[in-house]
């Protein structure tokens, strides 16, 4: 039997290229993604898509309502989204977003028998966030194998981040490679209900970019 793991699906580049990877490396796929009260809803609905085309075991969307504490542009739309670089730590940052999403991801992994979890976390082109550096995976995983029933009992949990080292355009070509089609994904903050980006946020100055850099036509939906 193929092994089993939980693989983060948001709908967006980064992550449809995680999923592709694993089901390369022969895992039976279970894909989690989150309504989270983000801004740029049609990533879910791009999630869904993207699920149904790569044949996940399933896939389940989680409702966390993040929109009830605010603190960040996607989740408050009283901060608006940028349109331009900001150093730092942006305001597109959601506090503690990944540690909440692999600690559901870690429940349903051990619910499952799984010891795989999938993220595509990003350590070059990641925008300042420090819950996508390698620091932050190594700690969490040890956390995993320590606050859990499989642990304790002798189980060994893997996050893996295989793009944690690479450039955007490195992403890309790796996609290719896998015979991903991006112009399913929405990686835009401030997308439209169609699911088309709007040219000026970092992701989509990061996304264009990546594109550009691997030689690749850029695939994404504008509004404009």
């Amino acid at each position: 039997m193929r092994k089993k793991a939980v693989v983060l699906l948001s709908g967006g580049l980064d992550s449809i290229t995680v999923l592709a990877y694993a089901k390369q490396q022969g895992f039976a796929c279970y894909a989690l993604s989150f309504d989270y009260g983000q801004r740029h809803n049609a990533e879910l609905k791009a999630a869904a898509q993207i699920a149904t085309n790569y044949h996940v075991e399933e896939h389940k969307i989680i409702n966390l309502g993040l929109d009830s504490i605010g603190g960040s542009a996607l989740t408050d739309k009283h901060i608006a989204v940028p349109d331009t670089f900001q150093e730092g730590i942006p305001i597109t940052y959601v506090p503690a977003r990944n540690t909440i999403f692999l600690a559901f991801a870690l429940s349903w992994a051990e619910v499952l028998k799984s010891s795989d979890i999938f993220i595509g976390v990003n350590a070059v082109d990641y925008s300042g966030y420090p819950d996508c550096r390698p620091e932050f995976i190594k700690t969490f995983q040890q956390l995993a194998n320590l606050a859990t029933k499989a642990g304790m009992e002798g189980g060994h949990f893997a996050i893996h981040t295989p793009l944690i080292t690479l450039s955007k355009s490195e992403i890309i070509k790796k996609g290719i490679s896998l015979g991903v089609d991006y112009q399913q994904t929405v990686s835009c903050y401030s997308a439209d209900d169609q699911g088309r980006a709007c040219r000026v946020c970092d992701a989509c100055r990061l996304r264009a970019a990546g594109f550009i850099e691997a030689s690749v036509k850029d695939p994404t939906r504008y509004q404009s």
